[in-house]
């Protein structure tokens, strides 16, 4: 009886899983048939929606299959008349080369004559006065089609007007381009000046302007002179034949300040040297020449005046104990008063020398210096550039030219001081010498 028991109690909980698992796989068939159904229904709006679209695609298709019909027509009639165009332009292009004659070469001609009047118009001085005249020779030398006869006029009228402006002078304002230079005096094309001054030509701006350096004064005074000069008056004025480029070399070329400093420290020690031995040497000639005056006072009056050389040796010939002596011994006294003379009239020559021979020295030491600077530039940037190698050899030519120019006037100022020293010293000796041969005779 337990045993029944045991196993009804066993099957209950079986059969209650059993119907729970049925009534789950029921459900789950009810959700798949209501899915497909679902799915049937989206499929069929799809495949009615692709039919639909398939008949208009089919229609949009034949448009387009007429619409190409169409073009392939129209292009077909247009390269027919292409080809028609093409051989109607070759018999007028012949006909043309016929026509024209030597006509072609003409206007090549003109192109060519345009394109080179152009080139000379941008670097002319009178383009400055008439400035729109390259605009019209550009239109001529760059289009591709035949120049007109107004063209060609303008072309003769240009070269007509370039010959006759470079042979007049005339004055024009310059206002719009430079307002500080509103009244400009032209002279043909060689050079322009306004306030006194040169101008230069730019052709980058086709402006006039000052020179940064102008030319000497005489030629300021012409260029005065002629803005200055009444109509139909005669003035002289310098002009540059060359159209400008002696002017630009002006501007790029240095002024002495600019050599001295290329010299560099040698040069301004030669220059300072030059001048402590010009101001010195000029300072004893000076000196000596009032000497010399003293002296030749002293010669006209028998008082002795001990503010010169001949005086204090007559001071000293004329002493209490001087009269005593034998005239060997007056003789050795004067000579000694003569000595003691020479040395203060003999002052400053060996400086003077010294410095004439010191100068010449130290340029051709400022040119070995140069020299060393300009091959270190060659071994460090080689040949290809001079610019590079002008700075040394600047500085040897300068410190050698500032050398001679100092040396060579001491030379001229040491004659003239010693050939002064060795004047007075003779006017002595003569002077000493004739006072013994005057106490000879008492």
């Amino acid at each position: 009886m337990k045993k029944i028991l045991l196993t009804l109690c066993l099957l209950l909980p079986i059969q209650t899983l059993m119907a729970e698992e049925l009534l789950n796989l029921t459900d789950l068939l009810q959700k798949t048939q209501q899915l497909q159904t679902a799915e049937g229904k989206i499929n069929q709006e799809r495949e009615a929606k692709f039919l639909a679209d398939k008949t208009q695609q089919e229609a949009l298709y034949k448009t387009a299959q007429e619409a190409l019909a169409k073009q392939v027509a129209a292009t077909n009639v247009l390269r027919e008349q292409v080809e028609k165009n093409k051989t109607e332009l070759g018999l007028l292009a012949t006909e043309l080369q016929e026509n024209s004659g030597d006509l072609t070469q003409l206007f090549t001609v003109a192109k060519q004559v345009a394109g080179d009047l152009k080139v000379n118009l941008k670097t002319s001085l009178i383009s400055a006065q008439f400035p729109q005249r390259t605009q019209q020779l550009y239109d001529i030398s760059h289009s591709k089609k035949i120049p007109t006869i107004h063209q060609l006029e303008t072309l003769w009228i240009t070269l007509q007007q370039e010959m006759t402006e470079s042979g007049k002078i005339v004055q024009f304002s310059n206002a719009d381009s430079a307002p500080n230079l509103e009244k400009v005096t032209r002279i043909g094309n060689f050079n322009a000046i306004a306030k006194g001054g040169y101008l230069r030509y730019l052709p980058e701006t086709g402006k006039l302007v000052s020179l940064s350096r102008q030319p000497e004064s005489d030629y300021l005074d012409m260029a005065e002179d002629l803005e200055s000069a009444k109509a139909g008056k005669l003035v002289d004025i310098g002009i540059d034949p060359t159209r400008g480029v002696i002017l630009n070399m002006l501007v790029q070329a240095p002024d002495s300040s600019e050599r001295i400093k290329q010299g560099g420290v040698i040069g301004y020690i030669i220059l300072i040297m030059g001048a402590v031995g010009f101001i010195y040497a000029v300072f004893r000639l000076v000196t000596l020449m009032g000497t010399a005056k003293k002296m030749e006072e002293q010669i006209t009056h028998e008082k002795a005046d001990d503010a010169n050389p001949l005086g204090r040796i007559f001071i000293a010939a004329q002493k209490d104990d001087a009269a005593s002596m034998e005239n060997e011994n007056l003789e050795l006294l004067l000579d000694e008063a003569i000595t003691r003379e020479i040395p203060a009239l003999e002052r400053g020559l060996p400086m003077i020398k010294l410095l004439a021979a010191v100068a010449p020295l130290l340029g051709l030491l400022g040119t070995v210096t140069g020299m060393i600077a300009t091959f270190q530039s060659i071994s460090l940037f080689g040949t290809g550039d001079p610019k590079l190698m002008a700075n040394g050899i600047s500085q040897a030519l300068v410190t050698t030219m500032l050398g001679l120019c100092i040396a060579i006037p001491l030379l001229f100022l040491h004659s003239i001081v010693a050939a002064r020293s060795r004047t007075l010293i003779q006017i002595l000796d003569e002077q000493t010498a004739g006072l013994l041969a005057r106490r000879l005779e008492k």
